[in-house]
């Protein structure tokens, strides 16, 4: 199928293979997995499709942010978190576009697979003046095919990991419009002083069952030459981040995965106790948590990242940024957290909604899970 993208050749594929993190057949972590990370076993089919408190029961609180986005930011940083990983930055007179999914499903499948739960809050056709779109893997819930679909006419340029490229390149997106980087290199964003660096992260990779870890996984640093803001991808917790720190911090503002978390799930996801323990690593900065409140992928209840983190971070002297869906901010100006998300607690369902199944146990034996 089309949405399950292409795999690198030729000359992408030579470079790929001089990277230090290629083992000769696919791409790896650079360390072992710390102890204590992965606990119990994988969670199974049933638990995938069925749990507690897996949606709300009712739409987020969102806001539409247009208005706000027609105006430069005061303070010279701003952002806006759309949904899951995507969030939209303005730093240095630029703006950055994170992982962007605009699909109604995480999955390779129209039919089947994790649906959304929470509308995006803007239209992607709103989007047009984007500097730059960064793609941290090629996940279905960070790369989605739609939404690049959507991408193809604008002339934004992609910043991407080593052979995440194949799948732009086969959905549309010229090759010139697009940077491939291995961890520690850095592009600029054309006509800015903005520069983006790949950085290490404990994950994987792969759109279909035969391209497990055939391009690599990244987090982002992005530097102006006033601010300086991080933004994880999905990643387990590994002691790298203190490098990066030491290599690109201090950060104003750190966007760290905080759900589809899971004890067999330890190497490669955060979750909220991890993402606090990252946070320190990385020397601390206005903490924005992503991956959450849009897609059911784990067994945990939907709210329960955003519940973890208000309880935990106040006794860590840890400033968290938690806005609505839409909602615009800028760090230097962020006051306390209001808890948002209560007010679509009342009547919580376990299973999707019943214009959006779930995968059935067939389905989801023949995909790549987990899927993000």
């Amino acid at each position: 199928m089309k949405t399950f993208g292409k795999q690198a050749a030729g000359q992408r594929l030579e470079r790929m293979r001089a990277s230090p993190r290629w083992d000769g057949h696919a791409f790896k972590n650079l360390h072992p997995v710390l102890p204590d990370l992965k606990t119990g076993g994988m969670p199974g089919i049933g638990e995938l499709l069925c749990g507690p408190r897996r949606f709300p029961g009712a739409p987020l609180p969102s806001v539409d942010p247009r208005a706000a986005w027609s105006r430069r930011p005061d303070t010279g940083l701003r952002a806006t978190w759309l949904g899951h990983s995507t969030v939209l930055l303005e730093i240095g007179g630029v703006r950055i576009l994170t992982d962007p999914v605009w699909g109604e499903r995480a999955s390779p499948l129209g039919f089947a697979g994790p649906k959304r739960f929470q509308p995006i809050p803007v239209p992607l056709a709103a989007l047009a003046d984007v500097d730059l779109v960064l793609i941290t893997h090629d996940h279905y819930d960070h790369l989605d095919y739609s939404t690049i679909q959507g991408l193809v006419r604008a002339a934004v340029p992609f910043v991407t990991s080593l052979g995440v490229g194949a799948h732009l390149e086969a959905w549309g997106i010229p090759a010139a419009r697009i940077t491939e980087l291995d961890w520690w290199e850095s592009a600029r964003v054309p006509g800015s002083d903005v520069v983006v660096t790949a950085t290490p992260s404990q994950h994987f990779s792969g759109r279909s069952l035969g391209a497990r870890n055939t391009t690599l996984w990244s987090g982002f640093a992005v530097r102006s030459d006033r601010h300086a803001l991080f933004f994880s991808g999905d990643t387990g917790l590994t002691t790298e981040y203190s490098d990066i720190r030491e290599r690109l911090g201090p950060f104003d503002l750190v966007m760290l995965e905080v759900g589809a978390f899971h004890p067999g799930w330890g190497d490669i996801h955060l979750g909220p106790e991890r993402a606090l323990a990252a946070h320190e690593l990385l020397g601390g900065g206005l903490f924005l948590p992503v991956h959450w409140g849009t897609f059911s992928l784990a067994t945990h209840a939907w709210d329960d990242p955003a519940e973890q983190l208000v309880a935990r971070a106040p006794r860590l002297g840890v400033h968290l940024a938690m806005p609505r869906l839409g909602e615009p901010f800028e760090p230097a100006r962020v006051g306390d957290v209001e808890p948002w998300w209560r007010a679509s607690a009342a009547g919580e369902r376990s299973e999707a909604p019943a214009d959006a199944p779930e995968v059935s146990a067939e389905d989801a034996a023949a995909l790549p899970w987990p899927l993000d």
